[in-house]
């Protein structure tokens, strides 16, 4: 077994051409290129024991990259910082109301506080859903099989929905 996983890692280091390229194609900055191909290495040497023979090695690898990728570029997404300087096209007649201030603070706190309230066994792998996790990565991080991590999931934002289905807006519509 730890022969095979050697022979998968030494066959991936020969890649290496083709996965700089792929990550060239999907980040132009040099050094994220760097970080996704090292990430790959590091996930391939962790999950080389799920790589099955009839599968296509060069495949798995690029799509652990691609996946690797697009969870990054997520995470940062959530994260972005609007400038103060640029305002966003269709965004030139926003005004800014003081007095919206308290009352987002308000709902973000009350939300805040139900989702705390919740069972921390249920709360966990929502809130690591939301800040960016694959099922998968919260399933292996908290020792759960992925069915459960799911209804978890499934269960808490059920009912959280009900619980702030006040905070429905006529601008948007509850559809259910």
């Amino acid at each position: 077994m730890e022969n095979e996983r050697g022979n998968i890692i030494q066959e991936v280091m020969l890649m290496d051409a083709d996965l700089r390229r792929y990550a060239a194609s999907l980040t132009p900055i040099r050094e994220d290129q760097e970080d996704l191909i090292q990430n790959t290495y590091l996930k391939v040497m962790l999950y080389s024991n799920q790589y099955r023979e009839e599968t296509n090695l060069k495949a798995w690898v690029f799509t652990i990259m691609r996946n690797t990728f697009l969870n990054e570029y997520r995470r940062n997404q959530r994260n972005l910082v609007v400038s103060e300087t640029h305002v966003p096209q269709g965004y030139e007649n926003f005004r800014y109301n003081p007095a919206d201030s308290a009352d987002i603070q308000y709902f973000v706190k009350d939300i805040n506080g139900r989702i705390t309230a919740k069972d921390p066994d249920q709360r966990k792998p929502f809130e690591m859903f939301v800040d960016g996790y694959k099922y998968q990565e919260i399933a292996d991080e908290m020792g759960l099989s992925i069915g459960t991590v799911k209804s978890r999931i499934f269960f808490i934002r059920k009912k959280l929905m009900e619980e702030l289905r006040d905070y429905v807006t006529p601008t948007f519509p509850r559809t259910a």
